[in-house]
C-alpha cells in the first residue's frame, strides 16, 4: 500500500511538468526588445489546472434496513488537468487528467471478515460504538468535455465541464470502533475498477461538483444482510476547486 501511495506521488509530481506548455489564462507575453507597441496577447493559452475537493458521499440502493451518517461520509481528491482546446476561441476544450481521491461510507452495515471471505451484518440501535465505516483509495482518471467563455485576459469566468471519471481502487479499508474494541482490515471484495458521469458547474474557483458511479461498490456476487447482491452505488456530491 504504501509503495502504490510513493508512486502515486511521484507521478503527481511529475505531471505538472507536462503541463507547462503554453500559458494560462490572462497570461501577457513580454514586450519584444524592437516593439515598442502594447503588449501581445498569449491567442493560444491553456486551461491547464490543478483541482482539489471535498463530497458527501451517498450509498444508492441501500439494503433495507441500512441507514448511512451522510454528514461524516465524505471524499476528498486532488489531481492535475491537462487542457486541449478544440475550437479557435478556446472556449471549447477536452481536459484529460490524473488524480487521487479518498472516500469514507459511515453506515450502520458492519464487514466481519472470516478467513478469506466477509461477512456484513446490520447494527442495531442498540449497538454502541463509534465508528464503523468503508474507505476506499484510489487512483484517478478524470477525462472531460469542457465549456467556459474565457478569454485570454479574462481571470474569472463561467464554466460546464461534462464527463467521466475512470478510477482503480488502491485499497479498501472496513473499520469497527466501540470503547473498548477495533477491528480493521482490508476488503478484497470491492470492485476496484470503479468509473462514473461527473458535472463540474461554476464560476471562479469554486465550483459545484458531482460524480453519479455506473457500478456497484461491492463485486456482483457479495451478498448483504439479506442474503441478496449488495448494489450499493455511489453518488458523491460537493465542491471542486480549480487552481490555475
Amino acid at each position: 500500500m504504501k509503495a502504490r501511495i510513493a508512486t502515486f506521488i511521484l507521478l503527481f509530481c511529475l505531471v505538472p511538468v507536462i503541463g507547462q506548455e503554453g500559458n494560462p489564462t490572462g497570461t501577457v507575453l513580454p514586450k519584444d526588445s524592437l516593439d515598442t507597441g502594447a503588449p501581445l496577447i498569449d491567442s493560444e493559452y491553456l486551461e491547464d489546472q490543478f483541482y482539489v475537493g471535498f463530497s458527501f458521499n451517498l450509498l444508492l440502493n441501500q439494503p433495507e434496513g441500512v441507514s448511512q451518517n451522510n454528514l461524516i461520509s465524505y471524499g476528498i481528491y486532488m489531481g492535475f488537468i491537462k487542457d486541449l482546446p478544440i475550437n479557435p476561441k478556446r472556449t471549447l476544450a477536452l481536459g484529460i487528467g490524473l488524480g487521487y481521491g479518498v472516500n469514507s461510507y459511515y453506515s450502520n452495515l458492519r464487514a466481519i471478515q472470516k478467513g478469506e471471505d466477509f461477512q456484513y451484518i446490520i447494527l442495531d440501535e442498540e449497538d454502541s460504538y463509534k465508528r464503523n465505516k468503508i474507505e476506499t483509495h484510489l487512483v484517478e482518471l478524470p477525462v472531460q468535455f469542457r465549456w467556459r467563455n474565457s478569454t485570454a485576459t479574462d481571470y474569472s469566468f463561467w464554466r460546464i465541464y461534462t464527463g467521466f471519471k475512470l478510477g482503480y481502487v488502491v485499497g479498501s479499508r472496513s473499520k469497527f470502533v466501540t470503547s473498548e474494541f477495533k477491528d480493521s482490515f482490508y476488503n478484497t471484495d470491492t470492485d476496484n475498477f470503479r468509473y462514473g458521469l461527473t458535472l463540474n458547474i461554476g464560476y471562479n474557483t469554486i465550483n459545484f461538483h458531482v460524480y453519479y458511479g455506473l457500478n456497484n461498490l461491492f463485486k456482483s456476487d457479495v451478498p448483504g444482510p439479506d442474503g441478496a447482491d449488495l448494489d450499493m452505488v455511489p453518488l458523491r456530491i460537493g465542491l471542486i476547486f480549480y487552481i490555475l
